[in-house]
């Protein structure tokens, strides 16, 4: 069981061990500690403690208040720094106390008690277990500082979102996927372990899969999801703004994306709205477009899980736009297709773990929403919470639920209607402009994968 003590103890000891054991590196340093030593691209011994940084590291309010009575602590009230006066008694004290749990996720501690009876951890496997130092969200903006310049690379970066780990906050176990989704992201996981195996055995084209469904269907959340189960950086462009905003830079700007990827490595490329570039190319397509294209093959061709550890997931809703030579560089096309009745009573449980609904039954509410994907099940949730708020309530029922329904399909009938005859410029109020008449169609954070 912890408690604001052990934590703050486990913070000065672990500070105090890295900062003597030269063996250990910064992925030996649990992110929560690696985020609060990080100065200029590094981490420099010894490691300083202070309130401040145990505070942040540790979430304790007041750390000095939690250890003030133990014998073997210390504190210097004009710097603010705390310290161990004697590390054997603290890792005698903390060794009584700590849950083995708690040591397995911090490789330093891990270091001093592997040889403790009673004790069962082991270094090696809580370093494996520990989240990589490259995909800290300080390691990647030093390294997006370091490699790229701001005035002559500002702009394309602006189209790259580069996402931490820590930062996304859906994981797979909040999705609900098809068994082909969950076959191919359980192959790619065996596939990122066993990298050097596939290297040795020459098998090199691997790692390059393309997501093709509909708007809704989950297609960013679960690339999103397993970079935060893989604990990798998420690279993430859509292509159609490259192409919109810069098209004479477009060829460019394709190139300096990949190169991200391969700086940021390992980590997963996502590239969604696949076929704003990739499409089947006509005899009047601008001239930048076609360099764009043959860039953008080219660029995939070159790329390799096994070679650069990226993992490259194309996404989109129009596979239909996609020709042959877009096709071929894909060793994996991965359906979603929008969610079957079952699917979504199983989507519905999961966006309402957390909600208190008298006598739910997601079964009659799955019945009654055929063709709504994740995306859109999530906001008929949505409209009911608030819908129950104005009349101050938290606790919802089922016809709370039904009601949104039948709102959210009124919603999307107004916005399929056609422009008003004789009118072209009398849209639909909310339509915004939007080609497929999905204001929503966006399927990033949403739960269906599925």
């Amino acid at each position: 069981m912890s408690s604001p003590a052990i934590d703050v103890v486990e913070f000065l000891l672990t500070a105090h061990v890295y900062t003597n054991e030269r063996d250990l590196d910064e992925n030996d340093l649990p992110p929560r500690y690696r985020q609060v030593f990080w100065s200029d691209g590094q981490i420099e011994r010894p490691l300083t403690t202070t309130e401040t940084t145990a505070r942040k590291a540790t979430g304790v309010e007041h750390p000095w208040d939690a250890i003030s009575d133990l014998l073997f602590t210390q504190h210097e009230e004009f710097s603010g720094k705390l310290s161990l006066t004697q590390p054997e008694m603290a890792e005698e004290w903390l060794a009584d106390r700590i849950d083995e749990e708690q040591i397995a996720t911090n490789p330093t501690l891990a270091h001093v008690y592997e040889d403790y009876t009673g004790i069962d951890v082991s270094h090696e496997e809580a370093r494996e277990q520990n989240r990589p130092i490259q995909a800290d969200r300080v390691w990647i903006d030093s390294l997006l500082e370091e490699y790229f310049d701001e005035d002559e690379d500002g702009e394309m970066l602006d189209l790259v979102n580069v996402l931490a780990p820590e930062e996304i906050e859906m994981t797979l176990d909040d999705l609900v996927l098809t068994t082909d989704q969950e076959g191919e992201i359980q192959k790619i996981v065996k596939a990122i372990e066993h990298r050097d195996y596939l290297a040795d055995i020459g098998l090199r084209e691997i790692g390059k899969l393309l997501f093709v469904g509909p708007p809704g269907t989950g297609k960013t959340t679960i690339s999103r999801g397993l970079a935060h189960e893989l604990g990798l950086p998420f690279v993430e462009v859509k292509l159609s703004m490259i192409t919109s905003q810069y098209l004479g830079e477009t060829a460019k700007n394709v190139e300096k994306t990949f190169e991200v990827a391969k700086r940021l490595s390992p980590c997963i490329l996502f590239i969604d709205e696949f076929d704003s570039v990739a499409k089947t190319r006509r005899s009047d397509e601008h001239a930048a477009l076609k360099r764009a294209v043959n860039t953008l093959l080219k660029s995939i061709d070159d790329i390799s899980l096994i070679r650069d550890d990226v993992l490259l997931i194309g996404a989109t809703n129009h596979p239909d736009q996609l020709d042959a030579a877009a096709w071929r560089r894909f060793d994996e096309i991965v359906n979603f297709p929008k969610p079957d009745e079952q699917m979504r009573a199983d989507i519905l449980r999961v966006i309402t773990r957390r909600m208190d609904i008298a006598e739910f039954d997601p079964e009659s509410v799955a019945a009654k929403t055929s063709g709504l994907t994740g995306s859109d099940l999530r906001m008929v949730l949505r409209e009911a919470v608030l819908e129950a708020l104005m009349e101050e309530r938290t606790t919802l029922t089922q016809e709370d639920i039904m009601d949104a329904v039948a709102d959210f399909e009124e919603r999307d009938n107004l916005k399929n209607m056609d422009m008003i005859d004789g009118d072209s410029d009398a849209l639909v109020a909310g339509d915004g402009g939007q080609d497929d008449g999905h204001a929503h169609d966006h399927d990033d954070g949403h739960t269906h994968d599925h």
